[in-house]
């Protein structure tokens, strides 16, 4: 249970969250946290790529010499590759973002290291693999499957704070 500035450890100590640099298990999240939203920062850069070399855009500010009429009628327009990056992207915000949340109360729950380093470990490698299937694109089951262990994943650790740690 977490109290304000406070977390409650096993055995019912107060924690300082200036100690929060001693638990391995948080370090772990804040390891592989961060991974998972460097790869969500790293899916706008990809996205302004495919913008910028398919030279399609969505903005009229953002055509090149948007002074032309004919440059923005030729520029500003959909591609199915730019469109596939986003809807990866959304995919990522709509599965790290409660990943993230989750994993942060669940790090804090005191949680065994090593099942809490496989939930980690597994959670990023599943979404790399599925921006990889996205993006390449492999063929399905590729993508589905390493979205359903991400989220098997998250959901894991959903039921272990529920059945462990929370008071219901």
């Amino acid at each position: 249970m977490i109290a304000v500035g406070h977390q409650l450890n096993s055995s019912n100590k107060m924690v300082e969250f200036s100690q929060l640099g001693d638990n391995e298990v948080f370090s772990a999240f804040t390891t592989y946290g961060t991974i998972a939203l460097a790869k969500v920062m790293l899916m706008s850069v990809i996205t302004s790529f495919f913008r910028i070399t398919r030279k399609a855009f969505d903005n009229p500010e953002d055509v090149p010499n948007p002074h032309k009429e004919e440059n923005i009628k030729k520029f500003l327009r959909k591609d199915d590759r730019v469109d596939r990056v986003l809807r990866a992207h959304r995919n990522d915000l709509e599965n790290i973002v409660p990943f993230f949340c989750i994993g942060l109360l669940y790090s804090l729950s005191d949680p065994d290291l090593t099942t809490a380093l496989w939930h980690f470990r597994i959670f990023v490698a599943a979404r790399i693999y599925h921006t990889i299937a996205y993006l390449t694109p492999l063929p399905q089951p590729n993508r589905g499957l390493s979205w359903l262990i991400g989220y098997i994943v998250t959901f894991s650790m959903v039921y272990r704070l529920l059945k462990n740690k929370l008071y219901l």
